[in-house]
């Protein structure tokens, strides 16, 4: 099983937990990408891992090279001396370690492949994780709008389910219905004696000023 889809199955398995208990889709998102952290860290241990290894192999490799190399030059100084039978010997070792050199070359070609796939797998995890952060930051703006405006709406269709608003009238009705009652207290009530002879003293100086203006167009005429 490749290392993503074993990350989607965890992811899948534990979103689909959290949909059944209908969750927070906050916590849905920092869920998702804490398992690709954890994924992420994984691969890079088992990457530091295989490097590790690979380099192993390469110094093996270079051992056995070295190794076969001084038994041919062992195997050549045996012909100069005239000892053919060591010189059979040292061919021998240095075929052996020929040997081990090949499969190590295999190995070390198969340890770079390993490598160069973690590699690619961490790269394109991270790149997952920069959008799925970005994405987050975009969701929980639209989750925290969302659950804002869902209260604004709660709140305006409680008021109208309510009644609050029949009170509002209601009251409103029963100011105006005192106001006019205290406009009816005085009403048809005769006025006092004061306001009488207010009236009266009032009259009294209009005559006298209309007496002035018809005084004085007289004057002007003559």
């Amino acid at each position: 099983m490749g290392i993503f889809t074993r990350l989607r199955d965890i992811i899948s398995s534990n979103i689909n937990a959290m949909l059944e208990k209908a969750e927070d889709p906050e916590k849905l998102v920092k869920l998702m990408i804490q398992e690709m952290e954890d994924t992420l860290v994984e691969i890079k241990a088992s990457c530091a891992g295989a490097m590790a290894a690979k380099k192993k192999v390469e110094r093996a490799l270079e051992e056995a090279r070295k190794r076969a190399e001084a038994w041919g030059d062992k195997a050549q100084l045996a012909v100069d001396k005239g000892r053919d039978d060591l010189a059979r010997e040292a061919l021998l070792e240095k075929r052996r370690y020929g040997e081990r050199a090949a499969a190590l070359e295999k190995e070390l070609t198969q340890s770079d492949a390993v490598v160069e796939q973690y590699q690619s797998d961490i790269m394109k995890l991270e790149d997952k994780l920069n959008t799925a952060r970005e994405k987050q930051r975009v969701l929980v703006q639209r989750h925290t709008h969302a659950q804002h405006r869902k209260r604004a709406e709660k709140g305006i269709r409680k008021v109208d389910t309510s009644g609050a608003m029949v009170r509002f009238e209601q009251f409103e009705n029963r100011i105006e219905r005192m106001e006019a009652e205290a406009d009816l207290v005085n009403f048809g009530k005769k006025p006092p004696l004061e306001s009488e002879f207010a009236k009266l003293e009032g009259d009294e100086e209009l005559e006298k000023e209309l007496e002035a203006l018809k005084a004085t167009r007289k004057k002007g005429e003559a």
